[in-house]
This record gives structure tokens, sequence and C-alpha cells, in this order.
């Protein structure tokens, strides 16, 4: 999916699809007689799944888990009577009746009940059938396609992701460049005009970055991938000669200096920076020096590379402490601590990248148990 650290990255849309099939599966014989071909139904636009399978991020860094029906019932409060009936119930306006029809206004439209963001006004376009209509989302994730077969007939209905709430419905009738024509109701929507304050929970999540070295990057990055809060994790390599961007070959080489780690982008509001410390001395030995296991060299060294001072701070204090007490205090602990100013993250070959996810199985190495 989506590389956080980098805005968003296609390798992680396009991997997080594994977690999907069963999103695919229900649409298959439906989207062979409608809109298989589109460039919204062909595109990767699956939602966006972290290890902790209760919690998901869209492409663009919004939360969209989907809300609870309690969540779902205290935002239905300030609906009216005619937004229930079509939000919640899967109505339809009258059409040409819409408030939101002939908004010629720059700015983006919400979601009416949960305020996520669901269309741009640059998608905007008059399609003369009476509803505000579309060609594309900010956000592929944001929008859910289900099959309705109301009405003696076979549509696309599309939902919010977050709320589940009723949009309309997607034809493949539009305009360049995606052909399609989302038809929504402007009772399911929210607009806010560029300039707006736009309510929190129209925002994306603030993401924090935190890099690791600990042997080899193919393990430490399939131990971060673990961690429900963990986005995306990319190996590469970091701490060494910034002249050029280093290759596997040349880092193996040990001549360029650099350590292979990874880059964990992560929710703080699910797992904290201490919490990735800690995980960090769990699933290493930090006291073996230029190497880690069977793999010696002084890329497979420990490090951490800090982004701020606060983290910089953080480090600190954890490693002093463990070197006080705990499982690691009997020995030195060698691990580098510098920061990322120092330090350039290179992102690594491709064929490096979720080594075991698409090897299957998981890293081998040991996970030592908590102090």
């Amino acid at each position: 999916m989506i590389r956080f650290q980098r805005t968003l990255s296609p390798r992680l849309i396009r991997n997080t699809a594994l977690a999907l099939l069963g999103f695919a599966i229900p649409l298959a014989s439906y989207a062979a007689i409608t809109i298989s071909n589109n460039a919204w139904a062909s595109s990767p636009h699956e939602k966006t799944t972290m290890t902790d399978t209760a919690t998901k991020f869209s492409a663009s860094g919004f939360n969209i888990t989907p809300l609870s029906n309690e969540a779902i019932q205290t935002l239905a409060k300030d609906l009216t009577d005619e937004e229930r009936k079509i939000i919640l119930n899967e109505g339809t306006e009258a059409p040409f009746c819409g408030n939101l029809l002939d908004n010629k206004k720059d700015g983006v439209y919400h979601c009416r009940l949960c305020k996520l963001p669901l269309f741009g006004s640059d998608s905007k376009f008059k399609s003369g059938t009476g509803w505000p209509s579309f060609f594309t989302p900010v956000d592929p994730d944001h929008v859910d396609p289900e099959v309705d077969s109301s009405h003696g007939m076979i549509r696309e209905e599309i939902t919010c992701a977050r709320c589940g709430g009723h949009l309309g419905h997607v034809f493949p009738d539009g305009p360049k460049p995606t052909g399609l024509r989302f038809c929504v109701n402007s009772a399911s929507l929210e607009f806010y005009e560029t300039g707006d304050e736009v309510p929190a929970l129209g925002l994306p999540t603030k993401l924090e970055t935190a890099y690791f070295a600990g042997g080899c990057f193919w393990g430490i990055e399939d131990r971060y991938a673990t961690l429900p809060g963990v986005l995306d994790v990319v190996s590469g390599y970091q701490g060494g000669d910034d002249s050029k961007t280093p290759t596997y070959r040349e880092v193996c080489t040990g001549a360029t200096g650099h350590a292979e780690s990874v880059k964990v982008v992560f929710d703080p509001s699910i797992v904290s920076y201490s919490d990735l410390l800690a995980w960090f001395f769990r699933i290493h030995d930090p006291t073996q020096g230029n190497r880690q296991g069977p793999d010696v060299g002084t890329q497979y060294r420990s490090a951490i590379y800090t982004n701020s001072d606060e983290q910089m701070n953080q480090a600190k204090a954890f490693i002093q402490a463990q070197q006080a007490e705990g499982r690691w205090s009997k020995r030195t602990i060698t691990t580098e601590l510098r920061s990322v100013d120092d330090a350039k993250f290179y992102e690594a070959e491709e064929y490096h990248q979720d080594y075991y996810a698409r090897k299957g199985g998981s890293c081998a190495a040991p996970i030592y148990p908590e102090d």
C-alpha cells in the first residue's frame, strides 16, 4: 500500500490487497456484467489494512475503520429525518432538488454522517441526471461498492467506507478519464469550501516515522509489520556514505558503511514510539556489535536513527535504562544512536521489500520475552 512516509505509496496499496480478497470475491460475478473494466473497478482501490485487522487506514492517511453501530447512532442524532432516510435507510432524494446539485464552489464533499472526505469539486460535472455527479472519489478507499438488486435491477451502490452511509450509485457512463459517474444524494454529503475549517473527523491521521537497524532487514521488517498501529515497514540502507545511492551489492561489501535498516510508519494513537523501542530490543540482540546471529558485518549492526529531538531523548533514556538493568544489562549495548539528519534513509531494491510476505512464512529469529 501506502507509503505514508513519502506521502502515499502504491507498494503498500498493492500489498494490502491480499488482505481484501474477501472484498473482491462477492463482487466478481456482478462486476462481470457492470463496470469490471473501468478505471475505478480495476485500479488498486482496496482498503489499506494494518496487521491489527480492526484498524484500517486509507491510502491518503484517513482512519477508515468501520464505525460501531453505537458510534453511528451517536453521529446520526444530528441528521434530519430526510437525511436519516437516505443515509441510514438507502433512500433517494428527488431529482433536481438537492442543495448541492448546482454548487460550483471549490472544496471537498464529505460524508454527511462521519465527515470522511469523499469527492472533490475538481471531479464534479453536470450530468443532467438531477443529482450531484463526480467522475472519481478523492480517495478510492473512501467509497465502497456494493451490489444493489432492488427495484428489479442490478446496480452498484456506493457507501461511505467508514460509516457505511448510503451515498448513491456508480454508473459506467461518466466522462474521461474514468468513464464513471458517481451519482450521489446531496443529503449524503456535507460541503466544505476551500479555506473552511474542517472537523477533526474529516482530517487525516497524524502519522510518524521511526528507523531501526538490527541485522537482516527482512526479519526486522517482518517483526514490525506484526504490530497493531504500524502501517508500513520499508527495508533500506542507512548510516553510511551519502555520496551516492547505495545498492545491496555495495552495502554487502561493507565499503559504504550503511546498515540494513527499516523505516516504520506508525499511528502514535495506537502504538507509541516507546512501544517501538521496547519491541526493537525484543526482536534482536543489541549487544553483538557488527553482527546479528550468523550474519556478520557492519551492515548488520544495531542502530536507532531518530527524526526528532523527542525521539532522540526517548531513545537515549531507553538505552540507558536497558543498560542499567534487564536482559541486556550484563553485556555492553552497542546500539548506534544517530539522527536521520546525519543518516539518510535509502529504500532498498524492490525484491527486498516484504520478503516474508511474498515468500510465505515469517522470520525464524527469536523474539525475546518481556523483562
